[in-house]
């Protein structure tokens, strides 16, 4: 079996009741809401990889004010020609501030809407996982710096 490992950040915007979302298009076309963010290109540090993809993919320009923790996913899928792949994904969450720039779609890249989204409406979206590992790790704030799968139940 073929293993895969991506590193990827993410950021955690929320201001007035908001959160920033992006909207990409799973692999079976249908479209959900995730945090900004994503994988790191070789050699780029984590930090600099949430700075890039959020003003990628939201057009806003953010400044990190912290490190809210660390989510570890592995799955097992199958992939072309029936071959399956043992996938690990490392997914660093930083807590952001917007600091300039003007919100956007991203243009030519895996997302095709940014927007803002009611803190008490996020439930009822179409979103990730991740976004909900977010959302606890930000009000959570854990020592650990994760959350466990228990609180999940």
């Amino acid at each position: 079996m073929r293993r895969t490992l991506r590193v990827a950040a993410y950021a955690m915007c929320v201001r007035d009741e908001e959160i920033l979302l992006a909207r990409w298009t799973d692999g079976r076309g249908r479209p959900e809401w995730t945090l900004p963010g994503g994988g790191m290109e070789h050699g780029e540090d984590p930090y600099d990889t949430v700075l890039r993809e959020v003003e990628e993919e939201t057009g806003h320009l953010v400044e990190i004010t912290g490190l809210l923790g660390v989510d570890s996913v592995s799955r097992t899928a199958s992939r072309r020609f029936g071959r399956r792949t043992d996938h690990h994904g490392v997914r660093l969450v930083y807590e952001a501030r917007v600091i300039g720039g003007a919100l956007r779609p991203e243009v030519g890249g895996s997302t095709d809407m940014a927007a803002w989204h009611p803190l008490a409406e996020v439930a009822a979206l179409d979103r990730v996982g991740l976004v909900d590992v977010g959302l606890r790790l930000w009000r959570e704030r854990p020592v650990t710096g994760r959350v466990t799968a228990a609180a999940d139940e």
